[in-house]
C-alpha cells in the first residue's frame, strides 16, 4: 500500500484516505492504519477505535470544505463547529501568525487542528484558489495545482492517463 503522506499536508492527505481507485477504498480501514497515517505525520498519541470513526468523521468535513461552492465560508462554519482556540505564534522574522490549537488534547481534535492549519496557510501563501479535487472519475483526490499555468485538472498521471484513455475509447465508438 502507497503511503499516506503525499502531499505533506494534513488537510489534503486525510482526505485523500479514501480512494476509489482500490477494491476496498478505505485507506483507514483500522485503528493500526490510522496510527501509520499519525507516524507518519508524526502525531503523537495510541489511536483508539473511537479516535478512527472521529478521524473519518472529520475526513467527512474536510471533503465537505473544499467540495464546497464557496469554501471559505464551509471552512469558517466547520472551525465553528470546532473544539479549538486561536492562538498567536511567531513565524520568520518575528511576525505573528494566527494558528489553532485543540481545547481537547484528542487525535481527532489534533487531526482537525492541522487540517485548519494547512488549509489556512495554503490561503495565506496565494494557493487557495489552486486546492483542487481530481476531475477523474471516480477519483476525487484533493492536490494543490503547482502548474505555471494553474489548470492542472488530475492529482496524478495515473488518474490522466485512466482520463484520457476513456474519453478516447468513447470518441472511437463513435
Amino acid at each position: 500500500m502507497r503511503e499516506y503522506r503525499e502531499t505533506g499536508l494534513v488537510a489534503l492527505d486525510l482526505v485523500n484516505t479514501w480512494d476509489e481507485y482500490l477494491d476496498e477504498p478505505e485507506r483507514l480501514p483500522d485503528v493500526a492504519a490510522l496510527a501509520a497515517f499519525c507516524a507518519e505525520f508524526a502525531i503523537p498519541g495510541e489511536p483508539t477505535a473511537r479516535d478512527l470513526v472521529e478521524a473519518r468523521e472529520v475526513r467527512t468535513r474536510l471533503r465537505d470544505v473544499l467540495e464546497a461552492q464557496d469554501r471559505t465560508a464551509a471552512l469558517g462554519e466547520w472551525l465553528g463547529d470546532l473544539p479549538l482556540t486561536p492562538t498567536i505564534m511567531a513565524a520568520a522574522g518575528g511576525v505573528p501568525v494566527l494558528a489553532v490549537t485543540p481545547s481537547s488534547r484528542t487525535l481527532p481534535s489534533t487531526l482537525a487542528a492541522q487540517a485548519v492549519n494547512d488549509l489556512v496557510a495554503l490561503a495565506a501563501a496565494g494557493e487557495w484558489d489552486r486546492v483542487r479535487l481530481c476531475a477523474a472519475t471516480p477519483c476525487r483526490d484533493a492536490f494543490v495545482d503547482r502548474s505555471r499555468p494553474g489548470r492542472r485538472l488530475f492529482c496524478s498521471t495515473r488518474c490522466a492517463n485512466r482520463s484520457h484513455a476513456t474519453a478516447s475509447r468513447a470518441r472511437h465508438r463513435g
